[in-house]
Order: structure tokens, then C-alpha cells, then sequence
């Protein structure tokens, strides 16, 4: 066994000359270790000019380049422009910009350098017919179709809170990077990423044809040009404030039912199904806001708690970051964000053998002149083979993941590591379903399920008989990874916590999730996405503005997707450092961590400056900004000015003079000119301007849309259990190069029983007959939709 690596990327060296996405990507591989040089220009990055500022920094991009050191190197002198060629020929993995691609002749330097990953950061990728269009987080959510489920119904579509979009590229950057990297140390070549932003957004915010939330099953099926009603989750009114409220499981409701006194009209056992309950929303929801009316905030949750009743308080981000839990746990804490500024804020949202990977230095300051950076780690990394060797392995080949996942999270961390190659087994028992098993009429399959859980298989398993335990723990001695998003503790109570898995295997990788961080005061509550944006300030700030009391992100599924993509790179990342140092570990990554993280310059902002940040809604966010009504029925486009520039553009696309650009009447000049046009009129006319303009898609229209269809974002699959196709993410569509993937439909409850039991644990077939018939194993179960 080699020297223990605290930090699983102690030995990867990673260049930064990026934008914001490519900035926050390196200070997670930064936290997890990595070597990380930021290069600036001389003057500095162009987002240190990110408002907000204190004390004359910009906390954004303090918070986005902590854990990092600084370079300047002017690129327009020869000697400097060779320095950052050499800087990066050495690196492991680079950030950059197309800009920096093209002046560092990139093609040329790879055929030299052929073990570098690269991953060049742009809006809507290299290629494809909008790779040259503009892009703000704003009119990546009009493109993304996020838009058009967010804000109240029959009314003009929300914008989401600002960090969202950037924060969602950032991980996919950093996981795609990191299974580049894998791809690397198997093939002996690197390759060149070409990340869109649009692309990462459509796919991790929250995916049109991917895992919807267990709610899911009491909604209607059917499309609607208007926004959703936000009601899954409802929010209630309390003595000091507002509680949501989100009742998805049987037992959920039945102690909701009890807690309000067993009302005779919902003792119908049909109200054990979500269906039922949405549709009666109109008699339940006022039952449930007498009761909430006259107590506390946090007399509610405490009482909730104490029933099993998933509610959290509606909080701001001020009052997140101060709350007893995020700041006992360790997940608020002072830290120096830049030279001399020291501010209470998220210090990282991964843990990893008890530690917290977080802030350790801060941000630099900008050098005073030129200079060449010098890398630290030692290099090369002794896990890499030689080049060329030819491997047509996928990256994660070979790798067995037990996956305990359930619902959106646990099932797109496990898929996130299935599609790449891994034998992944989804452990599952008819005892305990897994919620996204349900569907509206108790059919076989959803798409919820058949989108996250392809590639996998299914063992019928139940832990909790000692054969069922015991069997567990032979799968573990034959496997790399355990995964987990059940409440802190429970694995403890099952008898498969990571003590007892590395005993039996000192290389296993454990990875935990909850809502909630395990230490703290909340570690023990039932929490689920809406609670965790509840709890964390997204709800409050996902609102029209500071005198709105809604609000409208019922329906997003944020932060499962990106949280479990987090959880992805945590594990890639303690893969390479197992390869290092032959040793397994454990990670805990809390859901509400990764959100009070991705909204790091905010926090850092409402820390420094309390009150600050309030719900911004649609006004702009630069120079000029909006969410414009436009011809046809519904018809939205989200028009930007980021400078005087695109402004002075926007003012000759819509045939205003200069002297009228700073009149009152602006808005209502750019208003008339497009509500005359539709909103792909516009978008095209202002694109071609250089001016940031997205039109509101709504989902089926993603899958026409011309940059989506040119990089081949989306392909199709197949479940026999569905009489329909499902368009899915295409998990190779980011990668230069990769070798072929496959998709196999998700399976059954115990689909695979047998064949696991047989080639995995040689169990034989008097053995295996016993223990299906005494129910320790089950296999292959139709019609496992629950309604």
C-alpha cells in the first residue's frame, strides 16, 4: 500500500484559464485536492469584475477560486504565451476558453502532450450552428425549458434564482473531466471535451426526459403550454412565517392524517395514494393551514419530526446561514475568502473520512506582474499507463457499484457511474420499494424509473434477515462502491455502515447522502428536495420579488440531479486516490451542503452585508435585462445587456436611436418590438447582433432544437414494459472520444436475482431456492408499480 492521500487529488494537476463554470469545476477538484493554478491576463480575470463586491472583491469569484494559486501571463508575448504552453503540457486536466484554445494553437499542443484532458468551457460548445451565440444564465433557463414550469399559472413565467444554471455546468465540467481522466489512466490518452453550458443545463437542472420526483405519480401525464401548478409541495402560512409541507410515502400521510384529528372525509384508504391527495388538494390543504396557522416555524417542524412528518421551514439564505444546524455541522463557517476578508460562509459540500473538503486558503490575489507558475504535486501520477495502449475499455469497466439509492438522487448517482460501465446492482426489497417505482395506475414501469434506472440490474434483497445481511456483505467483498441516500444512520441500523464494509473490504468506497448533513440538530429529519431548497433559501428567493409570499419552484426537482452529480465526482475522485494509496473511504455529501455551496457568492454577500440578497425575479441583472411577452399564445423571450455595447445592439435591432437608450420608455420600446415577432424572431434577430436573447422552450421542444439535435444530446430508449420510446440524455455526447455505449432497460424488482447470486456469490441452487422461498431473496416481480 502507497502513502495516504488525504485529499483524493493530491496528484492531479489542473490548469485553470476558464470562464465562471470552469472556475467553480476547478475549485471542486481544488477542494478535493487537485493542484490548481488559476491564470489570469494582465489586469486579471474579466470575472473579477462579478458584482457583488465587498471591500473591492468579488465575492463571486472569491468563492469560485478558493484552494487555488494565480499566474498572470500576457498571451500576446512569445516568451509568456511558451510559459503557458509548457504550464499546461505538464497539467493532468485544463480549463479553457475557446479564446485561450485557439491563441495556445490547443491542436498542436495535444499532439505533443497526447495524456491531456482538456475541457474548453463555452455557452453552447464549438460546434454546432449557435456555438457562436451569446448566453447569460437567464437565457440558458428560457432555453433549457426550465423557465416554462417556473412561476405562477395563467401568468408571465419566473426565472430561477441566480448560481443555478452556472453551478449545474460547473459539476457536469468537473464529472466529465474526472471520467476523461479515468478514460486516461486506462487508455493512456487524454482527449478534448467541448462543454456547453446549454447542453449541461438541458440535462442536470432539471432534465425534461429524466428522473422526476416520487410527486410525479399524482400529476397528470399530459403536456401543458402553461406553467404547472406548484401544489405537490404546498407551502403554509405559520405564526412567524411559511413550512412546507411534502407527504409522498403511506406512512407519510397516514401520520398527517393522524396529526389533524382523523377528519371521517379523508379516512378513505384511496388518500394513501399521492393521486388522491393532489386531487383533493382543494378540501385537504385548508384542513392542513388551520392546523399550521397559530404555531411556530419551528414548533411545527419539531412536531413534524416527531410524527415522521417531512416538513421544513420556508427559510432565507440569511437565515439558513445562521441556523444552528448548517453552522454546528461545519457547513457555515469563518473562513479568509480572499486576502483579508474573512467571512462566515459554506466552506464545500463534501466530506470525506470525517473531514470537510472545503475552504483552505483563500482566493488569490492578483500577482503584480508576470510570472510562470511552478507545480507543487509530483507528477507523473504512477496509476497512469503508458500512452497509446489501445484500450477499448469504457471508464469505469470492471467496477462493481451496490447501489442502495432511491428516488431522483440515488438513482442518477448510480446511473451516472452504469452508463460509463459499471456493473451497477441496485439492491432492492419488496418490503421497502424504492418511491420511484410508483406510478399513477399501478403499471409495471414509468419513465421516471426506466430514465434513471437503465443499465442496471436489480437484486431482490432484504438486509434486514441475518441471511440478507450476510449476503450484502459477501457482495461487498467483490465490489468498489456502496451507495446510500437513506436517513443518517440507517445504514448503521442495517449493520453495513462503512466500518463494517471496510472491514470486510479496506478498498470500498461508501458514499452516504442525505437532505441534511449527519451531525447537527436536523441530521434525523425526513427531507426531500422541496424541503431541502425550503431549508437552504431557494424557495424564498425563487419568488417574483422581496413582496411576494409564493413560491414557484414546486415543480423543479433541484438539487437532485446536480447534488448526485456531485456525489459522482466525489467518487471519481476517491477512485483515483484509491489507485494512489490502496485504501477505501467514506464520503457524505448532504443534498442542502450543495446548495448552500452553489450559491457561494451570495452567501458570502448576505454574510458580509445582511439583507442583501432578496428575491431579484425577472428585472435584469446587468445593464439591461427581462422577460418579454412575444407574439402567439404564452410566448416568452428572455432578452439581456450584459455592456453598453450589446445594449447600443439592442437598440439598432429594435430601431431605437442612441440619444432614447437611456430613456424611461426603454422596456417598453423593446416590449412593443417583441411582442410583434415570435419569440424565435426575436432570439434570432438579436442573436445575430451579439446581443444574450433565449426564447422560452417548453419540453418537446427541446428535442427540435437545432443545436441539441446537431451535438446529439439526445438518443432514444426502449423499455419492453412501455409501449412507447423515452427520448434520454446521451451519456457520450460531451466526450471527444469515448467507446461505444449501450443502454439496457431498467429492471424489474429482482430481475437479476439469480444471475448475481450465481456469478457473484456462487450461490448454489438448493441454496438459492431456499432463500427466495423463505423470502431473504426475490426475484423478477411484475406489476411493481405502486399507485
Amino acid at each position: 500500500m502507497g502513502v495516504v492521500v488525504c485529499r483524493p487529488l493530491e496528484t492531479v494537476r489542473v490548469v485553470d484559464f476558464s470562464d465562471r463554470v470552469g472556475e467553480a469545476a476547478t475549485r471542486l477538484l481544488a477542494d478535493l485536492g487537485a493542484d490548481t493554478i488559476k491564470i489570469e491576463p494582465p489586469g486579471g480575470a474579466s470575472t473579477r469584475q462579478d458584482a457583488p463586491f465587498h471591500d473591492g472583491h468579488s465575492l463571486g469569484f472569491a468563492m469560485r477560486n478558493a484552494n487555488k494559486r494565480s499566474a498572470v501571463l500576457d498571451l500576446s508575448v512569445d516568451d509568456e504565451l511558451t510559459a503557458l504552453q509548457t504550464i499546461i503540457a505538464e497539467a493532468d486536466i485544463a480549463f479553457l476558453t475557446p479564446a485561450v484554445a485557439e491563441s495556445i494553437r490547443l491542436s498542436e499542443l495535444v499532439e505533443h502532450a497526447p495524456h491531456l484532458v482538456v475541457v474548453v468551457s463555452s455557452p453552447f460548445g464549438l460546434a454546432g450552428p449557435r456555438s457562436h451565440w451569446q448566453a447569460t444564465e437567464r437565457t440558458l433557463y428560457a432555453l433549457s425549458g426550465a423557465m416554462s414550469r417556473s412561476g405562477r399559472p395563467g401568468s408571465i413565467p419566473l426565472l430561477p434564482p441566480d448560481g443555478l444554471a452556472d453551478a449545474t455546468a460547473a459539476t457536469q465540467a468537473a464529472w466529465t473531466a474526472l471520467v476523461a481522466y479515468q478514460l486516461r489512466k486506462r487508455s493512456g490518452s487524454g482527449q478534448i471535451i467541448d462543454l456547453s453550458h446549454h447542453e449541461a443545463v438541458v440535462t442536470g437542472l432539471d432534465p425534461a426526459f429524466g428522473v422526476q420526483g416520487s410527486a410525479a405519480a399524482g400529476r397528470s401525464g399530459k403536456f401543458r403550454r402553461d406553467r404547472p401548478p406548484a401544489d405537490s409541495y404546498p407551502v403554509f402560512p405559520c405564526s412567524d412565517g411559511y413550512v412546507r409541507l411534502c407527504l409522498l410515502a403511506k406512512r407519510q400521510w397516514l401520520a398527517m392524517f393522524t396529526w389533524l384529528g382523523e377528519p371521517g372525509e379523508f379516512a378513505d384508504p384511496i388518500y394513501n395514494s399521492i393521486v388522491a391527495r393532489v386531487q383533493a388538494a382543494d378540501r385537504l390543504d385548508p384542513l392542513i393551514a388551520r392546523l399550521f396557522l397559530n404555531h411556530t416555524g419551528a414548533e411545527l417542524v419539531e412536531e413534524a419530526a416527531r410524527r415522521g412528518v417531512p416538513l421544513a421551514q420556508v427559510l432565507s439564505l440569511g437565515d439558513a446561514l445562521v441556523s444552528d444546524h448548517f453552522t454546528s455541522a461545519g457547513t457555515v463557517a469563518k473562513a479568509e475568502i480572499a486576502p483579508g476578508l474573512i467571512a462566515s460562509v459554506p466552506l464545500g459540500c463534501v466530506q470525506m473520512d470525517g473531514k470537510r473538503l472545503g475552504i483552505r486558503s483563500p482566493s488569490p490575489a492578483l500577482a503584480p506582474r508576470p510570472q510562470a507558475p511552478v507545480w507543487v504535486s509530483g507528477h507523473p501520477d504512477p496509476s497512469v499507463k503508458p500512452s497509446n495502449t489501445g484500450s477499448p475499455e469504457l471508464p469505469f469497466e470492471g467496477l462493481r457499484v451496490l447501489d442502495l439509492g432511491v428516488i431522483v438522487f440515488g438513482a442518477e448517482l448510480g446511473r451516472a457511474f452504469a452508463d460509463l460501465g459499471a456493473d451497477v446492482i441496485k439492491v432492492e426489497s419488496l418490503a421497502f420499494p424504492d418511491g420511484l417505482r410508483q406510478t399513477r395506475g399501478g403499471e409495471e414501469m414509468n419513465a421516471s424509473f426506466a430514465w434513471g434506472q437503465r443499465n442496471k440490474r436489480s437484486l431482490g434483497l432484504d438486509i434486514r434477515t441475518d441471511e440478507g445481511h450476510a449476503l450484502f456483505l459477501d457482495l461487498a467483498r467483490n465490489s468498489d462502491v456502496v451507495v446510500s441516500n437513506f436517513k443518517p444512520g440507517t445504514l448503521s441500523t442495517l449493520g453495513i455502515d462503512h466500518l463494517a464494509l471496510l472491514e470486510v473490504n479496506p478498498r470500498i468506497v461508501v458514499l452516504e447522502s442525505a437532505a441534511f448533513s449527519s451531525t447537527g440538530p436536523w441530521a434525523r429529519r425526513l427531507g426531500y428536495g422541496p424541503l431541502v431548497r425550503a431549508a437552504c433559501g431557494i424557495s424564498s428567493l425563487w419568488r417574483y420579488g422581496p413582496e411576494d409570499v409564493e413560491c414557484w419552484d414546486g415543480v423543479t426537482v433541484f438539487p437532485d440531479h446536480v447534488a448526485a452529480r456531485v456525489a459522482a465526482v466525489s467518487i471519481a475522485a476517491a477512485l483515483i486516490g484509491r489507485d494512489i494509496d490502496g485504501r477505501g473511504r467514506h464520503i457524505e455529501v448532504a443534498q442542502s451542503d450543495v446548495v448552500l455551496h452553489q450559491l457561494g457568492g451570495l452567501a458570502a454577500w448576505e454574510a458580509l452585508e445582511p439583507g442583501s440578497v432578496e428575491p431579484a425575479g425577472n428585472r435584469g441583472r446587468d445593464v439591461f435585462g427581462g422577460v418579454f411577452r412575444c407574439a402567439g399564445d404564452d410566448e416568452w423571450c428572455v432578452i439581456e445587456a450584459r455592456t453598453e455595447i450589446e445594449l447600443t445592439s439592442i437598440g439598432r435591432v429594435i430601431g431605437s436611436t442612441q440619444g432614447s437608450l437611456r430613456s424611461a420608455d426603454l422596456r417598453q420600446r423593446v416590449g412593443d418590438w417583441a411582442l410583434s415577432r415570435t419569440p424565435h424572431e426575436a432570439m434570432e434577430a438579436l442573436q445575430a447582433a451579439g446581443v444574450p436573447a433565449g426564447a422560452m422552450l417548453r419540453l418537446p421542444e427541446l428535442l427540435n432544437d437545432p443545436q441539441l439535435t446537431s451535438r446529439s444530446t439526445y438518443t432514444v430508449l426502449k423499455h419492453p414494459a412501455l409501449d412507447f420510446e423515452l427520448p434520454t440524455e446521451a451519456a457520450d455526447a460531451p466526450y471527444g472520444w469515448i467507446p461505444k455505449l449501450s443502454l439496457t432497460p431498467a429492471p424489474r424488482v429482482g430481475e437479476q436475482t439469480k444471475a448475481i447470486c450465481t456469478d457473484v456469490l456462487g450461490t448454489s441452487d438448493d441454496e438459492y431456492q431456499d432463500l427466495v422461498g423463505r423470502g431473504v431473496l426475490h426475484e423478477g416481480t411484475s406489476g411493481t408499480g405502486q399507485h
